[in-house]
């Protein structure tokens, strides 16, 4: 696959290449922690437990009159919000005492109190959703594991099949992606659910999918050229692979976009997460993974070949 005509030569690895790399990917991290410590991800149904009843009117709802009617219940916590169509609403409910059969009681009674609210016309109900607060605690665990056992799989395969400092630098940019894609979830406080952890997995995938054709390259070139330096080896690893880089990149963004415009709400927040990650997993590869291979390196950051030695000549 060639994007370009002639082989590109960009300079990588220079010191103010490192810099401006990880100033930038240090800020989003930063700023991504910050987030998360304070505001926290806006977990849903999924983790948190509770009810969903999704609910269709003739004519489009108002969403305060809706709150307004659904007060008089007094459940709690409920989040109100518009899916799909003007007509059709997501209500979800705070974790309510009671067996699954007073669950789909209580949502009846939910329907029942916002037909009012109808002007006359019919509330249908679609969709019932429980999930309780053990199911959800067992899935939080579960991602959480899910996440780390990939990342120990990573580590291990590529500290055996390459270098320690390779296996360092891929999990440094796995953790800049995935940090910088919650961050952004919790930035926004857009709903966390199952499908978006299904998403960030998909990213770790992706992410070291494309570091590791960037690292085999780098090997290829040190076994081709032994005397050139680390810097200068990672360098034209790069510019080797960046064509194909691009390409890649480019065609699954493009699929992403067409999911983002087309897709609708229930597939939007998974082709998000999957439109950040890519971009961000393209980013890393070329200046956190190699860059951290690269300052790990015993010899520095040389980015030029070597002079060979002068010949010795002998005296009689």
């Amino acid at each position: 696959m060639e994007l370009m005509h002639t082989k590109p030569r960009f300079d990588f690895v220079s010191l103010r290449t490192q810099i401006l790399a990880f100033t930038f990917s240090g800020l989003l991290t930063l700023l991504s922690i910050g987030s998360l410590l304070v505001q926290g991800l806006n977990l849903g149904i999924d983790f948190s437990g509770g009810i969903l009843v999704q609910v269709r009117f003739e004519k489009p709802p108002h969403v305060d009159q809706v709150r307004a009617a659904l007060s008089h219940l007094h459940l709690g916590d409920v989040s109100i919000q518009q899916f799909g169509s003007a007509e059709e609403i997501l209500i979800r409910i705070g974790q309510q005492s009671g067996n699954a059969e007073a669950q789909g009681a209580l949502a009846n009674k939910v329907v029942e109190a916002i037909k009012p609210t109808a002007d006359g016309g019919k509330v249908e109900l679609r969709r019932v959703e429980f999930v309780g607060p053990q199911v959800g605690s067992e899935l939080v665990q579960s991602g959480l594991w899910a996440v780390f056992y990939s990342f120990l799989a990573i580590l291990l395969y590529i500290a055996w099949r390459f270098e320690w400092r390779f296996a360092v630098g891929a999990i440094l940019s796995l953790l800049h992606d995935v940090v910088i894609t919650m961050g952004l979830f919790s930035v926004t406080q857009k709903e966390f659910t199952l499908v978006v952890l299904a998403a960030v997995l998909t990213i770790i995938g992706y992410s070291i999918n494309d570091t590791i054709v960037v690292f085999d390259r780098v090997r290829e070139e040190r076994i081709r050229s032994k005397k050139l330096s680390i810097g200068m080896v990672i360098n034209r690893a790069i510019n080797d692979t960046l064509s194909r880089t691009i390409i890649v990149s480019l065609t699954v963004i493009l699929v992403l976009v067409a999911l983002l415009i087309f897709g609708g709400l229930v597939i939007h927040d998974f082709a998000l997460a999957l439109f950040v990650g890519v971009l961000l997993g393209t980013f890393s590869s070329i200046f956190v993974a190699c860059q951290t291979v690269l300052l790990l390196d015993k010899k520095g950051p040389v980015t030029h070949e070597q002079p060979a030695p002068p010949p010795v000549t002998e005296t009689p």
